[in-house]
């Protein structure tokens, strides 16, 4: 029977087409036991299955053939905490007793007892088990935290949106002497080149400053110790420079070969104000008559114009030439048309509303139609007139004497020279005529005022004998930067230090 039996066996093992029962699991059966295994687990325990696990039967479908692609992402789509049950139960019980009313203890007390007894009883804060918190203030950071993140964005202005405030010295950036200067307030004794010049009138002689190098010269003298110098005036190229005596002359100098080219004699009285239009020099005296000269002939004086009854101490050409503006001690303000040669002129516009001498005259550089006019002692007020209608834009009064006037362009604005009784400069938003700033320094009466040719520096000349310099308009460095790229060329290659 032995014999049998081992022949039985050596019989089944030659046969290919029966099962090997004690051989190891197949590589397919092990992977269909595990997915089988993973099923039976993920149903929920209420329901039930009937699942075959046979190992020896063959599957009805090749193995792997139904194998799922490997998601693309690692990991769900979000993020389920996992919370303790007694953090539930604590939440749900809360959330009932929320609408109940509060007993009328001390808060305080009240809330240091609670956390106690949850600390005994539960082990934790029963703040901590909120599903949601919801009050006034943010909770605060666990003690010994740290955040680590950099801020990508804050809800503060950013400088962009930053209004730059801008800073305006009241303190002059030089002050210069000016012995035997004329304590007139009818005279004009100061002006500014295109080639930043200063020349400045000393009783009978004219001085020199270079404003960039800071070099005085003496550029001439009266022959009489008893006439003295009445007005200066700068043509636009910067080379030439016309002087006003009072011994009823006009001489036009050469500065750079500092000779004197011609004296022209055409007056009756002082001659206190001059103004340039290209060729033509434009001059007003005491006796009330403005000449124009052509300065390229010989017979110079080429018209006249009689609409003031006292003197003329104000006199400016606009920036385009079309407009000569004339003040006198007369409070009158007259406009007259470009010059037209042996014609008898008229004025264009005249106005009265002044209650003093009109010295003080600007035309606005970015509005060629506005003028601004200033009053003396007796009117203390700034007007502004609109040209092509003959209207009065504005008015302001600043309860002091007007000397000077100035638009400066770079921020805008107008800047005005005051006598009796505040002696000081006082700059104006235009067209609001807002005050700005005030600049006080000098200890009698602002006489001039003169803007320069960059338009960052005012100069005042006063009765005190003394010459300021305020830096008071430097252009923003990027605004300044961006004009240079507009404007390549420009007359003045240094500014003033």
């Amino acid at each position: 029977m032995a014999q049998f039996g081992f022949e039985n066996d050596i019989h089944s093992i030659l046969k290919l087409d029966m099962p090997i029962t004690n051989a190891p699991m197949a590589r397919w059966q092990r992977k269909a036991s595990s997915s089988n295994a993973s099923a039976l687990n993920g149903l929920s325990p209420g329901k039930s299955a009937n699942v075959s696990v046979s190992s020896s039967k063959t599957p009805s479908k090749t193995p792997g053939k139904n194998k799922k692609a490997t998601p693309s992402k690692m990991g769900g789509d979000r993020f389920i905490p996992t919370r303790n049950s007694k953090q539930m139960d604590v939440a749900s019980f809360l959330l009932t007793k929320e609408n109940e009313p509060v007993d009328a203890i001390n808060p305080t007390v009240a809330s240091e007892s609670q956390t106690a007894w949850s600390m005994s009883l539960n082990g934790y804060n029963i703040e901590d088990a909120k599903i949601l918190h919801i009050g006034g203030k943010p909770l605060n950071a666990p003690e010994g935290y740290q955040n680590n993140l950099k801020v990508l964005y804050s809800q503060g202005a950013t400088p962009a949106s930053v209004k730059k405030t801008r800073y305006i010295s009241s303190t002059p950036d030089r002050i210069l002497d000016a012995p035997e200067l004329r304590n007139d307030f009818y005279l004009n004794l100061l002006d500014w080149s295109s080639r930043n010049v200063l020349a400045v009138a000393l009783h009978n002689c004219v001085y020199l400053l270079d404003a960039t190098q800071g070099d005085v010269t003496l550029l001439m003298k009266l022959e009489h110790e008893e006439d003295y110098i009445c007005s200066l005036s700068w043509t636009k190229e910067g080379t030439y420079l016309a002087i006003g005596t009072s011994n009823c002359n006009i001489q036009l100098w050469d500065v750079y070969s500092q000779k004197r080219l011609r004296s022209m004699a055409s007056h009756t009285s002082r001659v206190v104000s001059l103004s340039w239009n290209d060729h033509v020099l434009s001059s007003g005296s005491r006796s009330g008559h403005i000449h124009h000269h052509d300065v390229r002939v010989a017979d110079h004086h080429i018209v006249t114009l009689t609409g003031h009854s006292q003197e003329v101490c104000g006199l400016k050409w606009s920036p385009d030439g079309r407009y000569l503006a004339s003040g006198g001690n007369d409070n009158m303000v007259h406009v007259w048309p470009r010059v037209q040669e042996g014609t008898a002129s008229q004025s264009v516009r005249s106005w009265s509303e002044h209650q003093g001498a009109v010295k003080a005259l600007a035309w606005c550089p970015w509005q060629p139609n506005v003028l601004a006019s200033g009053g003396g002692t007796s009117d203390r007020h700034i007007r502004i007139w609109n040209v092509n209608s003959g209207s009065c834009i504005g008015a302001l009064d600043t309860q002091s004497q007007i000397s000077s006037l100035v638009f400066a362009p770079n921020y805008k604005e107008l800047v005005s020279a005051h006598g009796y009784a505040h002696n000081n400069v006082v700059i104006w938003k235009y067209p609001t005529l807002k005050r700005v700033a005030e600049l006080n320094g000098h200890d009698d009466r602002v006489l001039s005022l003169l803007l320069s040719p960059d338009c960052s520096t005012v100069a005042t000349v006063a009765g005190d004998e003394t010459i300021r310099l305020w830096k008071s308009f430097e252009m923003d460095p990027f605004k300044k930067a961006k004009e240079r790229l507009v404007k390549s060329t420009s007359v003045i290659r240094q500014s003033i230090r």
